[in-house]
């Protein structure tokens, strides 16, 4: 596999830049600009603070990231801890202050190679956490593209923050109240998506292969929305004052441009809370990227291997850069990733790009893009979801056996009734498990030929063995002539120890003869001879 260069000359990047990465860079951006929206609604934060650590995410992060597609921007795994920071601390700006310092903090993580704890966890656990992504995306999804908009975009926590529902009854809701303009605009959408990437894959012309689905998506769910006004007014969604469209925050007719940035109040940082609030952050923000970087390294058509240590200190550049002037945290992110791939993405530009269309939507065409109906965008982002959920993966998990495909499922199953993280520990935790009991099943032999018996450890054995030992001691009968040959084992554990030595007494009344060889309480690095007990 290719490891991915820190230092990249302008030149290496000119080609996919033109053909490949600005369209890419183009469909993350109408995905990402919704979510960035939507989480500094769910988060309680100014509406502008999810456009900062967007644009931040891609021009700053994507720039000095380890990653040569992963996207990052703020992240729905982090809302609740954000609006709970922000309720404990008594401002925004309090709050900002924290982000400065966590990524100060996320910086020296990088410095200090704690990168290398993304190795930790089960190749299984980062699959099922990408097919979990994708579910969670379609059915928090579904609704939108049904004209129901009452849960904000980008939260994927079972649980809604917005309405008090759930998925699942979000989307029952949606399916009673839904609006035919909606869904027209949804179902059209993804026909033009399904037969733009079927059309991409059979052509030759570079048309298709290059310009952007999700961007045709957007001229579509438009123009449906003005002609629904004029022609069919019942099914019109309404404009920039709707909850059905972008609403993209403007600059108030007579203010300046600084006046929609929030800058952080350092007096508070005598204030200890200020330090615990950093510091959960860093934490939280650094374990969702080093995940999130091994999902993207697996999605990445080219496999190479990021750099998890330069993308800490990428991601604590970014965070202290958006604590300085408002924005929300910022993490990699697996729904701006897959979109990224899934566009075309070959290198950094693409991300980088992305952060920069969305400065231009901010500055510059905000009236145009509050056009845009959030249906015709859940089209998009359900096509993502699919593409990450597809049901061979299922299959393939499966035929891998039990001991990948249990974990996997856990780990889908938890983010999709949880959310992330709790989805994530849940996963491990079981593939742990699975690891611990495959290797407990497998720490000695058992072969019988006639009266002779030979017990032989293949490799150290710790107490959770002890069980399966136990049962083949018990399994023996008098005349036998038993050999425990721990010649292959450097440890064996004190219960394990004395319960061999324990039972020469039973071997004896029994009228067992009973043989341990190299079987010894400490490691060892020579074998020792064999002792007749009995």
């Amino acid at each position: 596999m290719q490891r991915v260069s820190p230092v990249r000359t302008l030149r290496s990047y000119q080609s996919a830049w033109l053909r490949q990465d600005i369209p890419a860079g183009l469909s993350v951006f109408l995905v990402a600009l919704p979510l960035c929206l939507g989480i500094a609604l769910a988060s309680g934060a100014p509406l502008f603070s999810g456009l900062v650590a967007g644009m931040i995410g891609g021009i700053v992060v994507g720039l000095f990231s380890g990653s040569e597609v992963s996207v990052s921007g703020p992240a729905a795994g982090l809302a609740v801890i954000v609006a709970d920071a922000i309720a404990k601390v008594g401002s925004y700006e309090a709050f900002l202050a924290a982000v400065v310092l966590a990524g100060i903090l996320q910086v020296g993580l990088g410095l200090l190679r704690a990168g290398r704890f993304s190795s930790f966890f089960p190749d299984s656990v980062i699959k099922g956490m990408l097919v979990a992504i994708g579910l969670v995306i379609i059915l928090k999804q579904i609704p939108h593209a049904l004209g129901r908009d009452n849960d904000y975009e980008g939260e994927f926590e079972f649980q809604q923050l917005a309405d008090g529902e759930n998925t699942i009854s979000e989307i029952y809701r949606a399916l009673v109240t839904a609006s035919t303009g909606a869904v027209v605009i949804s179902l059209v959408s993804l026909a033009f998506l399904i037969v733009w990437e079927r059309t991409a894959g059979r052509s030759t012309r570079m048309f298709f292969k290059n310009f952007p689905a999700a961007l045709v998506v957007v001229f579509v769910g438009i123009a449906l929305n003005e002609f629904f006004r004029v022609s069919v007014p019942q099914w019109y969604l309404g404009d920039t004052a709707h909850q059905h469209m972008v609403q993209i925050p403007t600059i108030a007719p007579g203010k300046s441009l600084f006046s929609i940035f929030d800058f952080p109040d350092f007096s508070v940082l005598g204030d200890v809370r200020i330090y615990t609030v950093a510091a959960t952050i860093a934490l939280v923000a650094s374990l969702e990227t080093l995940l999130n970087l091994e999902a993207s390294d697996r999605l990445d058509a080219g496999k190479r291997v990021s750099s998890t240590n330069q993308e800490l200190v990428a991601q604590g550049l970014g965070n202290t850069l958006s604590g300085l002037i408002g924005g929300l945290p910022i993490t990699s992110v697996v729904v701006r990733t897959s979109a990224n791939v899934y566009g075309g993405a070959k290198t950094r530009v693409s991300a980088i790009s992305h952060g920069i269309f969305l400065m231009i939507a901010v500055f510059l065409g905000g009236p145009l893009l509050n056009l845009v109906p959030l249906s015709c965008l859940a089209a998009v982002l359900i096509m993502v979801g699919y593409k990450l959920a597809r049901p061979a993966i299922f299959k393939k998990m499966y035929n891998e056996g039990w001991s990948q495909f249990v974990p996997f499922v856990v780990t889908v199953l938890g983010i999709i009734f949880t959310d992330l993280l709790i989805g994530i520990a849940l996963g491990t935790v079981v593939g742990i498990l699975y690891v611990l009991y495959t290797n407990f099943q497998s720490t000695f032999t058992l072969e019988r030929v006639g009266n002779r018996v030979t017990i032989e450890f293949t490799k150290d054995l710790y107490f959770l063995s002890k069980p399966q030992l136990k049962e083949a001691l018990s399994s023996l009968q008098p005349g036998d002539e038993v050999l425990i040959d721990g010649s292959r084992a450097l440890f064996i554990d004190h219960d394990i120890y004395t319960m061999l030595h324990d039972y020469s007494e039973t071997a004896s009344v029994q009228g067992i003869h009973y043989v341990l060889r190299d079987v010894a309480l400490t490691p060892r690095s020579r074998p020792q001879k064999a002792t007749a007990l009995v």
